[in-house]
């Protein structure tokens, strides 16, 4: 960190109870009060007044010149940095850097001490020490951005904040080869690869220092240029989230990356935090961690964030959840009125969150939509086996998280069954219906057949579903019998065609050899048709012969004079009386 020294003479500054008074032969003319402080100073003896013009307008309107007091409690940057202008004005020693620049100079403006009022002036000065010494360096800007939120609009106003806004988005786009100034960096393994190369973050950690309007207008000013990577943005946004909200380094998420401040901030602050880092994470799918998402949301409750705010981390965690590992899942359940040890209420949430999404996609390849939905699907039920060893899970929670899934997103119910399996064993003493209600979420026919042949000897389920595997066992056993014998009587069928078809086919050979002439010509080998099927085929001919017949004898009746039909008629009548009296 650089500094400026500015005059040499030693401090003579005492302090007597509430009084600071400078050492001098000459009697003091002049009362400064600021706050509970009264500075006991001098008029003309010493150059106090050539240096601020506001002390000379003052001075000029009081009515007693001999002995004056002032009140100037509005000054900014406080009594300490008053006592740093009436030192220079005295020409007693001074050091100044970036810890107490701003307030110096807001001082120093503040009084008046200007070019206007003398040439040099300490304002001159600080102003050539911010462009020279502050903006030039890394960790000056940070800290001097840093200091200007106890007097923020008077360090808004004189372009500090701005300034060293530029300073710092200016070097975090530099190329990590070309940084070549000294950063504050205390991630695991880094020491080891400290003579390698300059890490791409290299800057998360100096800015999460600041307060979070400060922080937000350098990830916006970042953002802007569209000259860094997403995934890095993210970073930051970790970095500054396990430093201001120690809930999420609580949870497990941050490993010491980043020392942590006491937990004193009130809710409100954490609240605004935590709506702030939301707003700034990059549309980007993989910005960052579904891991950081999901610990946002666990202490989005706790903290009681906005609706819209909510609303936007659960979007950003159903549409990462397929990237999830089951160890991002166990979250600690935080409400005080819950035993369980895992929040199963937030992991569902964020699953129907993910479900919407996944509904409301038009994917070019439904493939990798078939993929995504059998990821989550086997990410929870994985799930599911870890919490149902929970004693106070219910089973009105563990069918709850259990049915949010769709039928597609479950290959099979092997791991579902496991799930099932492991609740009923670590909850013995659970009723019948219950023990029902748990198990009507299973499906028997998706079972593989060793798990289903462990389902059938496991005496922890419930009867009625041990008898819905013993059918679909047995009725699977049939179906596959029938397709056995469906399938001998078609083979024997298809051999006798063929066996008659080679037959036919040597009596041909037979014939040609004996005659020694082809007849090709004239008839056509056609194979045997099987017995069911010429059976069929000589009743349709029957059929039609019978009603060939009947027709040519209508047309024959209609063609015989009246005289011969009456013959007819008697001779059939006959026909029809012998034949009666026959039987």
């Amino acid at each position: 960190m650089k500094f400026m020294k500015l005059g040499n003479r030693p401090d003579t500054f005492i302090t007597e109870e509430a009084t600071r008074i400078v050492i001098s032969d000459v009697p003091s003319d002049l009362t400064i009060q600021i706050n509970n402080i009264s500075y006991l100073l001098h008029k003309l003896q010493y150059p106090l007044l050539p240096k601020c013009g506001l002390l000379q307008r003052l001075i000029s309107d009081s009515e007693d010149s001999s002995n004056v007091t002032l009140n100037l409690h509005d000054i900014p940057g406080g009594e300490e940095a008053f006592e740093l202008c009436a030192k220079y004005c005295y020409g007693i020693t001074i050091n100044l850097s970036a810890r107490n620049f701003v307030s110096a100079f807001c001082a120093a403006k503040y009084l008046g001490m200007t070019e206007k009022v003398e040439t040099g002036n300490f304002v001159t000065k600080l102003e050539a020490f911010l462009s020279s010494c502050i903006l030039e360096g890394w960790k000056d800007s940070v800290v001097t951005l840093q200091n200007t939120s106890g007097i923020y609009e008077w360090s808004e106003s004189l372009g500090i904040v701005r300034k060293c806004i530029e300073s710092i988005v200016d070097k975090i786009l530099t190329p990590p080869h070309k940084v070549s100034w000294s950063y504050t960096y205390t991630r695991p393994g880094y020491e080891k690869n400290r003579r390698e190369s300059v890490p791409k973050d290299w800057w998360t950690e100096d800015i999460s220092f600041l307060d979070v309007d400060m922080f937000r207008c350098i990830v916006m000013a970042i953002k802007s240029t569209n000259m860094l990577q997403p995934q890095l943005i993210g970073e930051s946004l970790h970095v500054y989230a396990c430093r201001w909200l120690p809930e999420i380094t609580n949870t497990g998420l941050s490993e010491g990356s980043t020392s942590q401040v006491e937990d004193q901030d009130s809710p409100d602050r954490k609240q605004r935090i935590l709506e702030t880092i939301v707003s700034l994470i990059p549309a980007d799918k993989g910005s960052v961690s579904v891991k950081f998402l999901l610990r946002l949301v666990s202490i989005s409750n706790l903290l009681g964030v906005s609706p819209v705010t909510k609303t936007e981390i659960l979007r950003l965690s159903g549409m990462q959840l397929e990237d999830a590992a089951l160890d991002d899942l166990l979250l600690p359940n935080r409400v005080s009125n819950d035993q369980t040890l895992y929040d199963i209420e937030l992991v569902q949430t964020v699953l129907e969150s993910f479900l919407r999404q996944w509904k409301r996609q038009t994917p070019t390849d439904e493939s990798l939509s078939l993929r995504s939905i059998n990821k989550v699907g086997k990410l929870i039920d994985s799930y599911l086996q870890v919490v149902s060893k929970d004693a106070n899970l219910s089973v009105q929670k563990m069918t709850a998280l259990a049915e949010t899934l769709p039928g597609i997103a479950r290959i099979d119910h092997d791991n579902l069954y496991k799930a099932i399996n492991i609740y009923l064993k670590e909850h013995p003493d659970l009723s019948k219906m219950d023990k029902k209600h748990l198990c009507r979420i299973l499906d028997c026919q998706n079972l593989s057949p060793e798990v289903r042949s462990h389902a059938v000897k496991n005496d922890r389920l419930p009867l009625r579903t041990v008898v819905q595997l013993l059918f679909f066992e047995q009725e699977q056993g049939n179906t596959m019998t029938n397709i056995k014998h469906r399938s001998s009587d078609q083979t024997s069928v298809v051999r006798d065609d063929m066996n008659k078809l080679k037959l036919s086919t040597d009596d041909r050979q037979s014939s040609i050899g004996k005659g020694g002439k082809n007849y090709d010509d004239k008839f056509q080998l056609r194979p045997e048709l099987s017995f069911k099927i010429r059976e069929s085929a000589v009743q349709e001919t029957r059929k039609a012969r019978e009603i060939r017949d009947e027709g040519i004898s209508e047309i024959q009746h209609s063609n015989l004079n009246p005289h011969e039909k009456a013959r007819e008629r008697r001779v059939s009548g006959k026909t029809h009386t012998s034949k009666g009296r026959e039987r």
